[in-house]
């Protein structure tokens, strides 16, 4: 099952606000951001992984993936802003 992130009724960011242990039941409670890279969509965190496992080479990623050089290097240009405004 896939971490929504956002409301489904107005879109805004959703916060975790309790996490429990399946083994002893214990229940921690708060109002805590998700972690960055949880707040990115599934296909940009397939694409992080992809360059993680391409050892950071978007040339390979390029050709796994079928593309050009120039739009595997836009793609991670637009990531790479999207996070910093993220932080």
């Amino acid at each position: 099952m896939k971490l929504p992130i956002v409301c489904p009724s107005c879109e805004s960011a959703l916060q975790v606000s309790q996490m429990k242990c399946n083994n002893c039941e214990t229940i921690v409670s708060g109002n805590y951001e998700l972690p960055l890279y949880l707040q990115l969509t599934r296909e940009e965190q397939e694409f992080i992984l992809s360059f993680f496992l391409s050892s950071g080479s978007i040339k390979e990623m390029a050709k796994q993936a079928g593309n050009s050089y120039p739009t595997m290097r836009n793609k991670m240009d637009d990531l790479i802003e999207k996070i910093k405004n993220l932080k």
